[in-house]
């Protein structure tokens, strides 16, 4: 089983089999992981103006309103898989297919002669976030499978 403690309550949500609390705890450290890198690489892009490169509408100042819900999605996810909801999964998987989505589409643009995101740094999140974003959907997977 997987126990939480929420506001001092020991309460159990999502049950698991016999070692699967500390699979969970490991998903749980890959999310924040993840999400810490694709919120960088958020901020990369903003010094490669990724809302040019997407053609999205409303400049510097849209590309950071799209943001709001985006990463308050990203932090709640934190919540909802330390409580043990299945939404924390979902959204688990989410993030984890938003990361190998990022990772694949700027490939795509570099191949195709494209600048942005090709300094080291840059590289360096891109290519991170797609080796957690294939361990992260794998743990997330296993999880649900495992309900």
């Amino acid at each position: 089983m997987f126990w939480v403690h929420a506001t001092g309550n020991a309460r159990c949500i999502i049950k698991y089999g016999e070692g699967e609390g500390r699979m969970t705890h490991m998903l749980l450290w890959v999310y924040v992981l993840n999400a810490t890198l694709l919120i960088v690489h958020e901020m990369d892009s903003v010094r490669w103006r990724e809302w040019e490169l997407f053609g999205l509408p409303g400049g510097v100042e849209g590309f950071l309103l799209i943001h709001v819900p985006l990463i308050l999605s990203i932090l709640y996810g934190i919540v909802a898989l330390g409580d043990g909801l299945q939404l924390g999964l979902v959204i688990s998987l989410a993030l984890s297919l938003g990361g190998l989505l990022a990772f694949g589409l700027h490939t795509y643009f570099i191949r195709k002669g494209g600048r942005e995101f090709t300094t080291p740094v840059s590289q360096a999140v891109l290519w991170s976030i797609l080796a957690v974003s294939l361990i992260q959907a794998a743990l997330t997977v296993r999880a649900m499978l495992s309900m």
